[in-house]
């Protein structure tokens, strides 16, 4: 999954673009010369090894010298020096204790060991150490070059794919949201299955727990066979559309997604404010006088179920294509003034500039509950909200969600719950109800 989504980030960031990037980022790093530090007591070994060779030509320079161990070791991390050429005895630190603290405080540094000692001890412990490669004194220049050589064309090697990973990780941290989506989207429509959700949550820094909430954005407008809308509108109005909601979301922990029709889509780590979808389908018919479906629908079920909890939000909303405008209307009125004691069938139905009668038969059609059982269930549905969330008085939260009386409230609130407020206060709310899904 994961080589996948970094396929992806490649595919989709223009990988052209990126590989002439990558050249030239191992182009400029080819072209620094590699640092040598030749280290010998003797003044007429280093002076013979710093003539003996074209520098230049091997992409190398000889960058300071140094006649003890003590002073290479402090010049090695100074210079940062890239190779060492060593001899084995040196006054103060000899050559393979000088290697040992490279390794600790210059571990990028290639070691060569030159030295008069053709000893098995001295050769077997520069193998343990790494060391490139162990030339005897007197020094054969075309030996000495052609070790150099080598250690070249493998410093060259890494320094490629150093700066090609470097390259790679730069661009999969710059195409991390589009990542995010891609494996939203997969994941939500069940193409994520069998595989490590943990893994690759962690791996694209999201959190490890289920979204608590999946939230699904229709425009039914463009979906429509007979739209005379160009590709480009469609493609600006859904993205304007994306803009919104993730301004709407904010630093809640999100990720917007969509699919290939254009539903939009977005997981929630952090509950929204209450009415989220309502206040979508009204900021984006504000701001761009289009209509759309929105539905914000709670997961309480594990990695693996949140498909599950997508299907059910994507239904919902797929279902409000068959509610009228007035309908919609109505219910999008009760959501936002459930609290209010003058709301009335009748208030409502002049509101919408329909009679009272003819409204009721809608309501009940369309949405198979009444007027009365939709308010109460909107004031209900609050109420639970106040009572999971606050330690506010239940006379206080009946007043709140448009109950004249603490009794009122109790009574409407029992026959939808099954329990009374103070009760499901007691059993400790939702998290001990299964009664609160009936709101």
């Amino acid at each position: 999954m994961k080589e996948a989504m970094i396929q992806a980030a490649w595919t989709e960031a223009e990988t052209e673009s990126t590989a002439a990037s990558v050249a030239s980022a191992q182009t400029l790093q080819l072209a620094r010369r590699y640092q040598v530090l030749i280290a010998d007591d003797e003044p007429i070994i280093r002076e013979g090894i710093r003539d003996a060779l074209d520098w230049e030509a091997l992409g190398m320079e000889v960058a300071c010298e140094a006649e003890d161990g003590e002073e290479a070791l402090e010049l090695a991390v100074q210079f940062g020096i890239d190779i060492l050429l060593v001899d084995m005895n040196m006054p103060f630190l000899n050559g393979i204790d000088l290697i040992r603290r490279l390794q600790d405080e210059c571990p990028d540094c290639r070691c060569l060991i030159i030295s008069g000692h053709d000893e098995f001890a001295y050769a077997q412990e520069a193998v343990r150490l790494g060391v490139e490669d162990y030339i005897l004194k007197p020094v054969d220049a075309e030996r000495l070059h052609a070790a150099l050589m080598r250690l070249k064309q493998r410093m060259d090697e890494e320094r490629r794919r150093t700066a090609y990973v470097k390259q790679a990780a730069d661009q999969i941290e710059r195409n991390i949201p589009l990542l995010r989506q891609r494996f939203c989207l997969e994941w939500l429509e069940g193409r994520a299955e069998g595989k490590d959700l943990t893994e690759q949550l962690a791996f694209l820094r999201l959190p490890p727990d289920p979204p608590v909430q999946i939230g699904v954005v229709r425009w039914p407008a463009a979906e429509a066979r007979q739209s005379l809308m160009r590709e480009n509108d469609r493609q600006l109005f859904l993205f304007a559309v994306e803009n919104i909601i993730g301004e709407l979301l904010g630093d809640l922990p999100h990720v917007l997604f969509r699919d290939p029709n254009g539903l939009i889509g977005f997981c929630l780590w952090q509950a929204a404010p209450e009415e989220l979808d309502c206040t979508i389908e009204q900021q984006i018919s504000a701001c761009l006088n289009i209509a759309v479906h929105a539905h914000v629908e709670q997961n309480t079920g594990a990695l693996e179920d949140v498909p599950s909890a997508y299907r059910l939000c994507r239904e919902l909303i797929y279902g409000e294509a068959r509610l009228s405008p007035l309908v919609r209307r109505a219910r999008q009125i009760i959501h936002e003034g459930y609290a209010d004691r003058e709301l009335t069938l009748e208030s409502l139905a002049s509101r919408l500039q329909v009679s009272s009668v003819y409204l009721s038969r809608v309501l009940k059609k369309e949405l198979n509950d009444t007027f009365v059982t939709l308010v109460t269930h909107a004031r209900i549905r609050k109420a639970v909200q106040l009572l999971d969330s606050t330690s506010l008085p239940i006379h206080s939260i009946a007043e709140r969600v448009g109950y004249d009386t603490q009794h009122y409230f109790s009574t409407a609130f029992k026959k939808v719950m099954g329990i009374s407020p103070a009760q499901y206060r007691k059993d400790g709310g939702t998290g001990q109800s299964a009664s609160a899904d009936r709101v």
